[in-house]
C-alpha cells in the first residue's frame, strides 16, 4: 500500500482487525460519529455498529476503567485517549490496576488493553493538548510503551500491540499525522519491541522516535553536507528498550546523542545515557549527549518553535560530541 498517511495507516491497522476478530473494540470520546479528533476512528462505526465502536464520557479514568473490564471479560479493547495531556485523570487506573494485574496474578491473566495516545507538539495547540509524557509509563512495570513516527509502524505496530496479551501504551506523533509513505501488507518486518535503523551511519548515533525521526533526518542530511555520516536509529519501543540494536550502534559509532520531545531531566534519554555509561564504559569516545525540551510546561503556541528540539541543536549536539 502507498501514500498511506499514519492516520490513514492506523485506521486500516483497526479495520482489518476488528473484521478479523469481533473481540477487538474501540473505546473513547468522539471515536463513534466523529471519526475522532484526528479522524483515525472515521468509518469504524458504520461498519462494525455503535456496540464495537462506543463513545464513551468525557472521563479518562472510566475509559481505562471500561477496557480493564473488558479485557477480563475476554474482549481486547482499544482505548483512544484524544490528547496526551488528558491521560494523567485515568493514570492511576493505568499505573495501580491495569500495569499491574499480570503480577497480581502471578502471572495467570494478562489485560490485551491497547492505550492509543496522540503526543508531542508543533500543532500550536492550547494548554494540555502537546505533552510528551511518555517517561512516566516507561517508569511503570507491566507496561509495554511503543511509539510509531511512519505509516508502516503505525500500521503494524498497532496490530502486534492488539495482538499482545499484555498492555500497549501507544504514542502516535500529532505532527506527524499526515505524514505519507508505504505500508507493507505482506507483514511487520520487525517485532514489536524492536529499533529500527532508518539511515546506517558512521561517525555518530542519533537515538530518538515519534515526532524526532524527521528532525533527526533533517540534522543527519546537513551534516552529511558537513562531511560527517550520521546515523539515525527509532527506537520505536521505550519499554522496553531495544538495548542490543542500541549498544550495536554505539560500538560502531562510539558517539550516541539521544533526541526527544519529552523534557530533558529524568527524560527516556536520562535512562538510555545512564544504561551505556555502565555497560559501555570506555568504548565510547565522547559522553552520551540528550537533545530535549527545556524543564517548564509546554508554552504557548506562539512560542512553541523555541521549545521544541530542532535540527539545528541536534547538529550543535554533534558538534560538542566531536570536541571530546
Amino acid at each position: 500500500m502507498s501514500g498511506f498517511t499514519v492516520v490513514k495507516a492506523l485506521n486500516r491497522a483497526l479495520h482489518e482487525t476488528m473484521a478479523a476478530d469481533p473481540g477487538v473494540l474501540v473505546l473513547g470520546e468522539d471515536v463513534g460519529a466523529l471519526g475522532g479528533v484526528f479522524r483515525v476512528t472515521e468509518g469504524l462505526s458504520e461498519a462494525f455498529g455503535d456496540q464495537r465502536v462506543i463513545d464513551t464520557p468525557l472521563a479518562e479514568s472510566g475509559i481505562i476503567g471500561t477496557a480493564i473490564g473488558l479485557a477480563l471479560r475476554g474482549f481486547r479493547p482499544v482505548a483512544e485517549i484524544q490528547f496526551d495531556g488528558f491521560v494523567f485523570p485515568g493514570f492511576d487506573q493505568i499505573v495501580n490496576q491495569l500495569a499491574r494485574y499480570r503480577s497480581r496474578t502471578h502471572g495467570r491473566q494478562g489485560l490485551p488493553v491497547v492505550i492509543r495516545i496522540p503526543f508531542g507538539g508543533g500543532i500550536g495547540a492550547a494548554e494540555h493538548h502537546s505533552e510528551s509524557p511518555e517517561a512516566h509509563f516507561m517508569h511503570t512495570p507491566g507496561l509495554h510503551v511503543l511509539s510509531c513516527a511512519c505509516p508502516q509502524d503505525a500500521h503494524w505496530l498497532l496490530r502486534q500491540a492488539i495482538a499482545c496479551p499484555d498492555p500497549v501504551i501507544l504514542f502516535e506523533p500529532k505532527a506527524r499525522y499526515y505524514t505519507k509513505g508505504e505500508v507493507d501488507e505482506s507483514g511487520p518486518d520487525l517485532p514489536m519491541c524492536s529499533a529500527r535503523i532508518v539511515r546506517p551511519g558512521r561517525d555518530a548515533t542519533l537515538l530518538t522516535y515519534g515526532p524526532m525521526v524527521r528532525t533527526c533526518l533533517d540534522a543527519a542530511q546537513a551534516a552529511a553536507g558537513e562531511g560527517r555520516d550520521v546515523e539515525v536509529v527509532d527506537l520505536r519501543s521505550l519499554a522496553p528498550l531495544d538495548m542490543a540494536t542500541i549498544r550495536a550502534c554505539a560500538e560502531r559509532t562510539r558517539r550516541v546523542i539521544v533526541v526527544h520531545e519529552a523534557r530533558l531531566t529524568l527524560g527516556p534519554g536520562a535512562e538510555i545515557a545512564a544504561r551505556l555509561d555502565e555497560e559501555m564504559w570506555g568504548v565510547l569516545d565522547a559522553p552520551v549527549l540528550r537533545v530535549a525540551t527545556w524543564d517548564t510546561h509546554y508554552p504557548p503556541a506562539r512560542t512553541e518553535r523555541a521549545y521544541l528540539p530542532d535540527a539545528e541543536r541536534v547538529l550543535d549536539a554533534l558538534d560538542r560530541s566531536f570536541t571530546y
